[in-house]
């Protein structure tokens, strides 16, 4: 199927997810502390990488970030596994460039699932020429946004901004993952642009859309797109 870097201090943790994700057909590389699975990101550019948040060196959520701001392998999906079970562990967790938190203890069998859940995500999201949430729409094709049967004219940067939204409904984007999708790492971009254009896509909704959709802001961790 691919390949998967492991990584987690504890290395019976690794055997035991490294057994079932071969079952499942992935070749696995193992890292018992940050540092080393970094490496092993950059060098292989696995299909998934599973993290634990607490590790040697660098902790999960500082390998993802710095995988998050690698243009070379900023979409590799990651998932983090904890201990700490808290809301807003999860939350922070997620704000630093994860797609998925598992809380540990876990089954396999929900840990398959959630691979293969997010392996789908990415494959479809690769592909993907139209998004569509509740009453709003994207054409990539074509370039041009339909909410509520009526065309909405966006800048192309809050087209891309719009489109990171509509990716992952109700999911909270950090600024810096913002940055990374948008930008691209491309020029210097600090989080006072972000708000700027993020206030004029919101400003273009609330002056031609009146439809099922908002634009959250979650204070102290970014911006999402959900349901009034």
């Amino acid at each position: 199927m691919g390949i998967a870097v492991i990584a987690d201090d504890e290395i019976n943790q690794i055997e035991l997810i490294s057994f079932h994700l071969e079952k499942a057909g992935f070749k696995i590389l193992k890292a018992t502390n940050g540092d080393e699975a970094y490496e092993l990101i950059v060098e292989n550019k696995p299909d998934i990488t599973i993290l634990d948040w607490m590790m040697p060196n660098s902790s999960g959520i500082s390998v993802c970030r710095r995988v998050r701001s690698n243009s070379e392998i900023k979409d590799i999906p990651i998932i983090i596994l904890s201990a700490r079970g808290e809301d807003v562990d999860a939350s922070h967790g997620l704000a630093s460039g994860a797609d998925d938190y598992i809380i540990k203890p876990f089954s396999p069998i929900e840990l398959i699932a959630r691979v293969n859940s997010l392996l789908r995500r990415t494959n479809s999201k690769s592909k993907l020429s139209f998004q569509e949430y509740e009453d709003i729409s994207i054409d990539h094709d074509r370039k041009f946004v339909q909410v509520s049967n009526k065309k909405l004219k966006l800048g192309k940067t809050e087209f891309k901004i719009l489109s990171l939204l509509l990716s992952r409904p109700e999911h909270v984007f950090s600024r810096d993952q913002i940055i990374d999708s948008v930008w691209n790492n491309e020029t210097y971009i600090d989080d006072r642009t972000v708000d700027v254009h993020m206030s004029r896509l919101r400003k273009t909704f609330k002056e031609n859309y009146d439809g099922n959709c908002a634009i959250n802001t979650v204070h102290g961790f970014g911006y999402s797109i959900g349901k009034k």
